[in-house]
């Protein structure tokens, strides 16, 4: 019996925040409409090697097998930071792109070669924003130098005009991808303008694509009757939002989950969507509601459902706001009126294609109590406009995304 072909999934985060695991189930859903039992391998970004582990056991798709870039113990960690063997492989890797990438991304090597393409799980990796692209380049070329297609996949690239020489490096490294499938027209327009064009379409996030799954036994666990407003609030945001004051962004939220509550006068659920030890939105929102003076008719939202539960969860909302793309990207999908707290060009290109206005869009100096709970209400007036909006344009968004697999398909001569 002959295996299907090979698909490599790199440079993903943890499904822990769920946003990468939506975009694994997206990505997975637009190949398998091209291929018949195709294989995947997801190599990804992972705090510990507890957190790989847990998440190879709990894969429920048998199609899937994952590898880590980074894995130790949580013993481990601080005596390998600590040794002067590791800051000395630290420097030379990143002196030296090829072994800066083999030394992150080699356990995929053995798989290169049978690899019908690589798909460079782009999201914004390849921007100034995390400041990590070189890793991303990196990998580009361990891919490129064994000659196998490497395709940017769904994600927003750029801007590099903060870093003129980088912006020109990019410009010529790009050019070199078999495919960039941006997800957002403001991306594409970007990369026209520093002379990338010829290999890059138009798609949209592949997280679009990925099913609601409803919850085991949701109406004893969480009950969700009638009208209710969904949050979504991260720690990661502490830095555009509040200049960096983690204690002020966190009265800011507490204010605002207390406006909102009092403002629309429904439930309010605070539903987490990443919960990372590095970023746990479960945690930052406890102490948020702990903080806030009106928590009556709030619920915080247990971190135990999976990416496809809690876009089903969000799905259920009247309304949603929220600061993580991947949990506005579920709402979108789900035709629920969405208020994006933006930080990016991710969030702002994503709706301008959906609505043709950024009018849904708080940047972070809009960040306040009063002005999150004055749009959400504006929002509940206007949302069957919203949704009758919603309906007519996100399928052409998830057809968007699923074309993406018929693209790469006509890319490899298939």
């Amino acid at each position: 019996m002959n295996e299907g072909p090979l698909f490599i999934l790199a440079g993903n985060g943890a499904y822990l925040n769920r946003g990468c695991e939506a975009i694994v189930r997206g990505t997975v859903k637009a190949l398998r409409a091209q291929y018949r039992d195709p294989r995947f391998l997801s190599i990804s970004f992972y705090n510990f090697r507890e957190e790989f582990e847990g998440q190879r056991r709990n894969e429920i798709d048998g199609g899937i097998e994952h590898l880590s870039c980074f894995h130790p113990t949580r013993k481990d960690v601080f005596s390998t930071l600590y040794s002067p063997r590791t800051w000395r492989y630290v420097y030379r890797s990143l002196a030296d792109e090829r072994r800066l990438g083999l030394s992150i991304f080699g356990d995929m090597a053995p798989s290169l070669p049978e690899a019908k393409a690589v798909l460079s799980i782009a999201a914004d990796n390849y921007s100034l924003y995390h400041g990590t692209a070189r890793l991303f380049t990196a990998l580009d070329n361990v891919v490129l130098d064994e000659g196998r297609p490497l395709f940017l996949w769904g994600g927003s690239v750029g801007p590099f005009d903060r870093d003129p020489g980088f912006e020109e490096f990019m410009s010529g490294h790009l050019r070199k991808a078999t495919g960039i499938f941006a997800r957002e027209s403001a991306t594409v327009e970007y990369l026209r303008s520093i002379g990338v064009e010829a290999n890059v379409h138009l798609s949209a996030d592949p997280a679009f694509l990925m099913d609601a799954v409803r919850p085991p036994n949701i109406e004893n666990e969480l009950p969700m009757d009638g009208e209710a407003i969904g949050l979504n609030f991260s720690d990661r945001v502490a830095r555009r939002a509040a200049g960096g004051n983690g204690e002020g962004w966190t009265k800011m939220v507490a204010d605002i989950i207390s406006a909102v509550a009092e403002r629309t006068e429904m439930p309010v659920y605070l539903i987490p969507h990443g919960t990372r030890s590095c970023s746990d939105d479960h945690a930052f929102m406890r102490r948020a509601l702990d903080m806030a003076e009106n928590k009556a008719n709030v619920t915080l939202v247990p971190p135990k459902y999976n990416a496809a539960e809690t876009k089903w969860i969000i799905g259920r909302m009247t309304a949603f706001a929220g600061v993580r793309t991947h949990a506005a990207i579920a709402a979108l999908s789900s035709l629920v009126p969405t208020l994006s707290l933006s930080y990016g060009m991710k969030t702002e290109g994503m709706n301008s294609d959906i609505f043709g206005h950024t009018r849904h869009c708080l940047g972070p100096a809009e960040f306040n109590a009063a002005a999150v709970a004055a749009r959400l209400a504006s929002m509940l007036d206007e949302r069957e406009q919203i949704r009758d909006q919603l309906a007519r344009q996100v399928p052409a968004a998830m057809g968007r995304a699923m074309d993406a697999g018929s693209k790469i398909k006509q890319a490899l001569g298939d």
